[in-house]
């Protein structure tokens, strides 16, 4: 049986960690983390209920897409969607299949005020630490690709080091998983990550298992005004969006027709 998308991705990536972790050891890694750096807080950019919030990306490709916007100036597009009203921008640093890096986060934390994800597939603590390094403010965690001791861990990791978790669900499983942690920030994955498909029922079903304690934020698949619509009917206001923003031909424009949206 071939490999789906998400299988390939994370070979890959446990070959890149493996890599990284001759070049730079641990404990060089460890010296270069400042721990006087404020903290820009994702879960409080999320907790604004009256509106819409938005976390805007920097994406240059996908393995499913192909090229979005090769042309991309991170720092220059991050600016944009501040001026725009972002609530925070999601980067992609990953190189081989996204086309993105961990300058394009450094340029984008440079250029801003308001909270950075680091977006990834991380599969080790490394990388965590190696977030921080980097100047993120957060991290996504896929619960597919860890296991319940691992996710525990990493979000453990991540209170030491002053970052916050951004936990990404694609199915009831993957919920319940991360129902059993501390997590708050929840991020439900529209697209499928073996075959890449997205339907946008997806996080209007799965939002109704997370609990009073649990933030939503609905990625993946949100094209228009009308996609905003329709979670914010169903009591989801919080949002990751990559693809459209960046195909836009005002990206900043397309931002703020979003965030116009009335929350009901």
């Amino acid at each position: 049986m071939a490999e789906t998308f998400l299988e390939t991705i994370v070979r890959h990536k446990q070959q890149e960690v493996a890599a990284a972790r001759r070049e730079r050891p641990r404990a060089e890694l460890l010296k270069t983390i400042r721990q006087d750096m404020p903290m820009r807080s994702l879960l409080k950019a999320m907790c604004n209920p009256e509106q819409v919030n938005i976390i805007a990306e920097i994406k240059r490709a996908s393995p499913s897409k192909g090229i979005l916007c090769e042309s991309l100036d991170a720092a220059a597009m991050a600016r944009i969607y501040e001026r725009a009203g972002a609530a925070a921008i999601s980067v992609l640093t990953d190189r081989h299949f996204f086309k993105g890096g961990p300058d394009d986060l450094r340029q984008v934390k440079a250029a801003t005020t308001i909270p950075v994800l680091r977006k990834d597939f991380i599969i080790s603590e490394y990388q965590v630490l190696e977030s921080a390094a980097m100047g993120a403010d957060a991290v996504l965690l896929i619960v597919r690709i860890l296991t319940l001791d691992q996710l525990t861990r990493y979000l453990a990791r991540c209170r030491d080091l002053n970052l916050e978790a951004l936990v990404e669900v694609h199915n009831p499983e993957d919920i319940r998983l991360a129902l059993k942690t501390e997590a708050r920030l929840i991020g439900i994955n529209n697209r499928d990550l073996s075959t890449f498909e997205t339907h946008l029922s997806k996080a209007l079903d799965m939002g109704k298992m997370l609990g009073s304690n649990q933030v939503p934020v609905v990625a993946s698949g949100i094209h228009g005004r009308n996609d905003i619509v329709i979670n914010c009917r169903a009591g989801m206001h919080n949002f990751l969006i990559g693809e459209s923003l960046v195909r836009a031909v005002s990206p900043g424009e397309r931002l703020k027709s979003y965030l116009e949206v009335q929350v009901a």
